[in-house]
């Protein structure tokens, strides 16, 4: 019935009336709190672009699992800053790497605790791009001197301006023909993935979650967790993994900016969601057993297309970027930095998010306790 019979009004009028009818419902085991891990003994390093998250050494990160525990958040995800690095990620691999060392005191320390383990190759590799990168060099001397000899000939026979012009073409060619182009090698990088995988679930780590939206990777990995006798280890997929602008402040505490190019060659475009669905219907045929969106608050579309469509647990990441904002504005006075916080929370799991990873994890634990 419509007014004045019918006043949504009467259902908001006290705390106890909007609590009782509240449809949307925030808790602490709903939450993954995202963690950084680097060399060193004692280290506990605040990240410039996001305060009150640090990189930590080993010995620090059990302190900071120990708290999560005890705020009641289930669960942490860690992210491994190698002493080295190089061209075929060996500290995400290595039995003595950095996650892995950080994986076995936590499991020591902190048995209960849920430990998921990211899966990309970014911050080890020296290029610091998520798979291998294959090089195709420059042309052939006698190819780029013919370019370039064809371009001067047409410069000599031109009047004044277009010999000008003709020689700026010819300086961007002489650059383009010595330049090498880069690819990123899908299929030589699984294996790497798969070996990653392997090796952080040997050491402890209870959920595998590849971020590094290589083709075929869901499946390369599960393949090589049950030929490795680790069968009941699951697997959450960064399933629609989006190019985002959002992610500056993570990589800076991951430190894994691609040192040329960009990643929208694997990563997803923003503009797409129909093939972010495709993307994750093939990862669950392939074998996974959660799927995630990234980044949650500017893609809560992808969210509920992904909640309407598939029965999987649905994970989103609260990124870097979303958490920087929000911090800025409110260190600028222009919000209020709890309640903004909660809201961004709950419009996540409002559009469809059962887990969400949050550098608010244990803000959130804190408030809601």
């Amino acid at each position: 019935m419509a007014f004045p019979v019918t006043r949504l009004r009467r259902l908001r009028r006290t705390d106890q009336l909007r609590n009782m009818v509240r449809e949307t419902r925030l808790t602490p085991d709903a939450f993954v709190y995202p963690m950084f891990v680097c060399p060193g003994e004692g280290v506990r390093r605040e990240v410039r672009s996001m305060p009150g998250v640090f990189n930590l050494s080993v010995d620090e990160a059990v302190k900071e699992a120990q708290q999560v525990h005890s705020l009641g958040l289930p669960s942490v995800i860690l992210f491994g800053l190698p002493e080295r690095k190089d061209d075929v990620a060996t500290g995400a691999w290595a039995e003595d790497g950095i996650v892995q060392q950080a994986a076995r005191a936590i499991r020591s320390e902190v048995p209960d605790l849920l430990l998921m383990g990211d899966v990309c190759l970014c911050e080890y590799m020296s290029h610091g791009h998520c798979g291998i990168v294959k090089t195709s060099g420059p042309k052939s001397l006698g190819a780029a001197a013919t370019e370039i000899a064809n371009a001067a000939s047409i410069a000599a026979v031109r009047n004044p301006a277009d010999k000008e012009k003709a020689f700026e073409k010819l300086a961007a060619l002489a650059t383009r023909v010595a330049k090498p182009q880069f690819e990123i090698d899908n299929d030589a990088s699984l294996a790497l993935l798969a070996r990653t995988s392997v090796s952080l679930a040997r050491a402890g780590i209870d959920v595998i979650a590849p971020s590094d939206m290589m083709d075929g990777r869901v499946a390369a990995i599960r393949r090589a967790l049950d030929e490795a006798g680790l069968t009941n280890t699951p697997i959450l997929s960064y399933a629609a993994k989006f190019a985002s602008g959002f992610y500056g402040p993570f990589r800076e505490a991951a430190d894994s900016t691609p040192q040329f190019g960009d990643r929208r060659s694997y990563q997803m475009d923003g503009a797409n969601v129909r093939e972010a669905m495709r993307e994750i219907e093939l990862d669950i045929e392939e074998g996974a057993d959660m799927i995630m969106v990234k980044p949650a608050m500017p893609y809560l579309d992808v969210i509920a297309a992904a909640r309407d469509r598939f029965d999987l647990p649905l994970a989103a990441y609260q990124v870097s970027g979303e958490f920087a904002m929000i911090e800025a504005a409110a260190r600028n006075g222009w919000i209020e930095r709890d309640r903004v916080m909660m809201e961004s929370l709950v419009s996540i799991r409002r559009a469809g998010a059962s887990i969400i990873l949050t550098y608010y994890a244990k803000d959130a634990a804190r408030l809601l306790g």
